[in-house]
């Protein structure tokens, strides 16, 4: 039987890949089920394009410059899962999610005016504590984090 192992670069180029699908699919849930993005939400998928983004750079270069992005990746991908915990454990509780860490951020640096169609936030946070096959939504977006901030790590390590 044929095993099938992945080298750094393509472990990179995978996490890329799997953060830009996790956008497509809260973006697909938007539009299509009409769930309304709070803001613990568009900091979540800001997260989740920076990492891709520094993924994809880390991926062409050698070296400590991979090194660097890699763990700034890491960083970002914990910055992530702690939103989702935020998002779960306070904000969903909250009916209102306005001038919030997370929209402080999305607002000070302009990102839902830059795409409003990706980044605009259209929902309070209670109204986006929804559930998919019984799990909440921001737990799915946690457990994409943690696979991505493991999978950078094994890049760094070469296994």
């Amino acid at each position: 039987m044929a095993t099938f192992k992945l080298g750094a670069t393509q472990r990179l180029y995978a996490v890329a890949v799997l953060c830009l699908a996790a956008v497509g699919v809260a973006l697909f849930s938007q539009y299509m089920f009409d769930m309304r993005p709070c803001p613990w939400c568009i900091l979540q998928r800001l997260l989740f394009v920076l990492v891709a983004v520094l993924c994809i750079v880390a991926a062409w270069l050698r070296g400590g410059a991979r090194v660097a992005l890699g763990g700034i990746s890491v960083l970002l991908a914990a910055c992530g899962i702690a939103a989702a915990l935020w998002q779960n454990l306070v904000a969903a509780k909250s009916s209102s999610c306005n001038l919030t860490f997370a929209d402080k951020i999305i607002s000070g640096i302009g990102i839902d005016k830059l795409l409003p169609s990706v980044f605009q936030v259209t929902g309070s946070c209670a109204e986006a504590a929804v559930s998919i096959l019984g799990v909440p939504y921001e737990f799915w977006s946690l457990a994409v984090f943690g696979v991505a901030g493991l999978l950078v790590l094994s890049a760094l390590r070469g296994r």
